[in-house]
């Protein structure tokens, strides 16, 4: 799996069918992911990690993907938010406890983003109705009122960068705007594979080569291994998938 993102990255290869077909395979019947492979409860967390998985291979299209892009529209609540099913609270970590008002926000930004993402790899320039315009509003709409007056959020600090992607991607320049600014005082504490997420989150979106992404670019030259690797902050065993998020962050 790895190699494959490695080939798809550096050189738009795309990988045997195999490879994707193995991330297929565990889809629910509803569209959705399981959290864990023993599961048949979808998550919204898992279904969004399976969609990044995808995106890396270059597979971000066809019947599967739209399967969990409706899922994702029809589990949204009616306030524009998203939580993952109560069944799931036993084996939730933090940033997906059902219920929890920093997890509501994350698991929001992080499914209006994908949402976005999807949107923009069918229409670059975002110059048609999204499919999904009225979750992606309502989402977008929501996160606004979260935010603080100096453009903080009540959540992690991954949140921050999913929000500015949904909200760009919804025209709220300025909101998105304050978030980043954020992002930009926090980049120098920021763990690599946090720099690393968080840019390769806002390239996604066709932001541009503004300031943060430029910092974020420097932040990381600062901080690759002598040997061309980055860091995890999860342990040696995920040192390579932070690697290939540099490069996805980079390209």
């Amino acid at each position: 799996m790895e190699r494959a993102r490695l080939s798809y990255l550096r050189t738009g290869q795309r990988p045997d069918p195999e490879i994707i077909e193995r991330i297929v395979s565990t889809q629910t019947e509803f569209g959705g992911w399981p959290a864990s492979t023993e599961g048949d409860t979808p998550s919204v967390d898992a279904t969004c990690f399976r969609l990044n998985e995808l995106d890396d291979l270059g597979g971000l299209d066809g019947e599967p993907v739209d399967r969990a892009l409706a899922w994702l529209a029809s589990v949204q609540r009616p306030d524009g938010t998203w939580q993952e099913d109560e069944a799931l609270a036993a084996e939730a970590p933090d940033w997906a406890m059902p219920g929890d008002p920093e997890a509501t926000l994350y698991q929001t930004a992080l499914a209006g983003f994908w949402l976005t993402v999807a949107e923009v790899e069918l229409h670059p320039h975002l110059d048609v109705p999204a499919r999904y315009g009225q979750a992606l509003g309502s989402s977008a709409t929501w996160l606004v009122n979260q935010l603080r007056p100096d453009g903080t959020w009540p959540s992690f600090l991954a949140a921050g960068w999913h929000a500015a992607g949904l909200l760009y991607g919804q025209q709220y320049f300025y909101e998105s705007a304050r978030v980043q600014l954020v992002l930009g005082d926090r980049l120098s504490d920021m763990s690599p594979a946090d720099v690393a997420s968080m840019a390769a989150t806002l390239r996604r979106v066709n932001l541009g080569d503004d300031w943060l992404l430029q910092s974020a670019r420097k932040r990381l030259a600062e901080t690759q291994r002598s040997d061309g690797g980055w860091d995890s902050a999860e342990g040696p065993i995920f040192d390579v998938h932070t690697t290939l998020t540099v490069l996805r962050a980079c390209r």
